[in-house]
């Protein structure tokens, strides 16, 4: 069984940590290496998209709710709460339970 190790998560900039005082973070979690990889994919997948979410972000006519782009990175950023959710400490848990943002079951994300 893989080691577990501490990191800590910021997950507007999409840091990943093993340093409390690098930076400013939202959660701390215990993760494998493996945990951690899978973290890491969700986060460039949601880099990688930006420039087209900035150029369609300037479209006037088209709404966020019809927006089949916006649903993609909404679940990719799920994905990312979730498995925070799963690793997390009480605290991340806590947190991320009073912003609604998950649904009921939603700590079941594969990591």
């Amino acid at each position: 069984m893989e080691q577990k190790k501490t990191y800590y998560i910021e997950i507007g900039s999409g840091e990943i940590t093993q340093s409390a005082t690098d930076s400013t973070w939202n959660y701390k979690i215990e993760a494998t290496d493996e945990e951690i990889r899978k973290l890491r994919e969700q986060f460039d997948f949601i880099d990688q998209n930006e420039p087209a979410d900035f150029l369609r972000a300037h479209i006037p006519f088209k709404e966020y709710h019809f927006d089949k782009e916006n649903d993609v990175y909404d679940e990719a950023l799920k994905k990312i709460y979730g498995m925070v959710y799963k690793l997390g400490d009480h605290e991340a848990r806590k947190t991320i339970n009073e912003m609604g943002i998950l649904q009921q079951g939603s700590e079941t994300f594969d990591c």
